[in-house]
């Protein structure tokens, strides 16, 4: 699952311990809520634009956020000399989660959530351009196999495909290049916090902009589920759906705290493969709400991904 808040390892700013199984733990059960989340999202994909859902999740979000900064490293510390940095990564995390849930109206969570596993071969790739590191024969060939088992899950030319099914790829490529940011700046002061804290503050800023200029609905009516859910106009939530929007604020928030608590405990490279147990929550949920089983090719697909991510996460240095 492509985690819109999650971030690296390295952007921690406490040393790893050792509590491995509580790690673990702790790591797991900030991806079984993150997919919440993603349930939510996809359950109302189709009666509210998702800038209202941003913008709802944002508002939600901020006194969660504001009260981890003050224990985290106090509200001076949101004056950072990186605020340009810290701008620039939240508009790339705005551009990976809109392409992410912009696909929640087409396709399955599993092949959503699969799709997205290919993350660390993305942060692999770039790495080596984008932060001098070496990438080792090992890693291209697991670079290779992962996305190879990209091509399994979309087969291309099999008249199975759809075109919304690269919103998640260009989603997680997004993503890939704000990690890599943050794995720069994890090495200064910027604390974790502060770096969620300008996330949010973007979705926030990012949503209200989006629904002044498509917020009146004038450009709905194209008719394809993912286009309405961009540009459909802003209507007023029922009290449960509003509950439901509002209640993404706090999930994420639980779930950065939790994944960030995960690897400032544990060492990242006992804990950081129980990510992808996001897959068992993504079949679990499509199953029980949607009625989705995935298919053959996917659960191959997804495998040959995750395989890749895992080999490459566990720091193949060959």
């Amino acid at each position: 699952m492509l985690v819109p808040e999650q971030l690296p390892a390295a952007a921690v700013s406490a040393a790893p311990t050792r509590h491995g199984a509580l790690g673990a733990f702790s790591l797991c059960a900030g991806v079984m809520i993150f997919s919440l989340q993603d349930v939510i999202l996809k359950w109302l994909s189709g009666d509210y634009p998702l800038a209202e859902a941003q913008t709802l999740r944002g508002v939600f979000a901020l006194p969660f956020l504001l009260l981890i900064v003050r224990f985290d490293g106090g509200w001076r510390s949101l004056l950072s000399n990186r605020f340009r940095l810290l701008i620039g990564r939240g508009a790339l995390m705005l551009c990976a989660y809109t392409a992410y849930y912009l696909a929640m109206p087409v396709l399955s969570l599993a092949e959503i959530v699969s799709l997205s596993f290919s993350a660390p071969l993305f942060i692999a790739a770039l790495s080596g351009p984008m932060l001098g590191e070496r990438v080792g024969v090992k890693r291209w060939l697991a670079i290779s196999i992962g996305f190879a088992g990209v091509l399994v899950i979309l087969r291309p030319g099999s008249g199975v495909m759809h075109w919304a099914a690269l919103l998640p790829l260009m989603g997680t490529m997004t993503y890939a290049v704000a990690q890599i940011i943050a794995r720069r700046m994890g090495s200064g002061e910027t604390t974790t916090s502060v770096m969620a804290f300008y996330q949010n503050a973007v979705y926030l800023v990012g949503g209200l902009v989006l629904g002044a200029l498509l917020g009146h609905g004038a450009f709905a009516g194209s008719g394809h589920p993912s286009l309405e859910f961009f540009v459909r106009g802003w209507s007023l939530p029922s009290a449960l759906d509003f509950a439901l929007l509002a209640a993404c604020g706090p999930i994420s928030v639980a779930g950065i705290w939790l994944l960030t608590h995960a690897y400032r405990i544990a060492e990242a490279n006992r804990v950081t493969f129980f990510e992808y147990s996001a897959i068992v929550w993504a079949v679990l949920w499509g199953y029980l709400v949607w009625g989705d089983v995935p298919d053959l090719w996917t659960i191959l697909g997804a495998a040959l991904v995750a395989g890749a991510g895992i080999f490459m996460l566990r720091g193949a240095r060959v």
